[in-house]
């Protein structure tokens, strides 16, 4: 609790000062009380609805104490081959970013997963049409770890297929580190405040998933901590809006837009 400092004797108000505060708060008092009783005052709500506790299931079951299948929530990677420039991530080549993850995994841009990822990164850098089939979308970048230099949020299409790679990246020593990893049948990605948020589409029509990624300090990582479904499509609903933060200039997006896919 937080006491105020004594008032010294000099700063006290008299006696017939304070006796004429306590006579104008009554007045005021009173004309309030009158008020409350003349036609379209204040009326009663109707009864409080009745709190109900949560019932705890199971009491006796015991505790588990590890979890039961790895899910990676906390992902940190060094980017190798890539450097930043007098350590400002926005010297950073966002292609370069992409081609050193195809090199550090080749079995998922290969024969039967994400090959033509792999193949379309030769249009990136070309101009027209050619260009336009460069899978890697524009960067953007925001402050997401706090502390006060940006961060680059990238994404990229895998294809063949419906699905969006979305990665985040900081700086840590002059070395390029992912700190946020994802990929699903993305419908719109938002930054707000040190969160991304990726909207993917249900199965369940008029329904969406919207997943948050927020930035944690311990951890030095974005971990997810809201994985929901939400309803869509309801009237005077407006459609998010775009991210704020500056995009990088000079990479063209996909060819085609972000399709959804039938399920999850």
């Amino acid at each position: 609790m937080h006491l105020r400092s004594p008032v010294p004797p000099s700063r006290r108000p008299s006696r017939p000062a304070r006796t004429a505060r306590a006579v104008a708060a009554a007045a005021l008092l009173a004309t309030a009380t009158a008020a409350c009783g003349d036609a379209g005052g204040l009326q009663g709500a109707g009864p409080t609805a009745t709190a109900i506790s949560p019932d705890r299931l199971w009491p006796n079951l015991t505790p588990a104490s590890s979890p039961a299948f790895a899910i990676g929530e906390v992902e940190t990677e060094v980017v190798k081959g890539v450097t930043v420039p007098g350590g400002n991530i926005h010297e950073v080549d966002p292609v370069a970013v992409v081609r050193a993850e195809i090199a550090a995994h080749p079995g998922d841009y290969g024969p039967g997963a994400h090959r033509e990822t792999a193949r379309r990164m030769s249009d990136c850098g070309k101009s027209g049409t050619a260009g336009r089939a460069c899978p890697v979308l524009q960067a953007y970048y925001r402050d997401l770890t706090g502390d006060g230099r940006d961060d680059m949020t990238l994404g990229f299409r895998q294809l063949p297929g419906n699905l969006t790679a979305v990665r985040v990246y900081t700086v840590r020593g002059h070395r390029l580190v992912q700190i946020m990893a994802y990929e699903d049948a993305v419908s719109g990605v938002e930054l707000a405040g040190r969160a991304v948020i990726i909207r993917a589409p249900s199965e369940v029509a008029g329904y969406e998933y919207r997943l948050q990624w927020t930035w944690d300090p311990q951890q030095r990582a974005m971990l997810l901590t809201h994985d929901e479904m939400l309803r869509i499509g309801t009237p005077g609903r407006r459609p998010s809006p775009r991210p704020s933060a500056s995009a990088s200039p000079g990479i063209s997006p996909a060819a085609s837009p972000v399709a959804p896919e039938s399920g999850r």
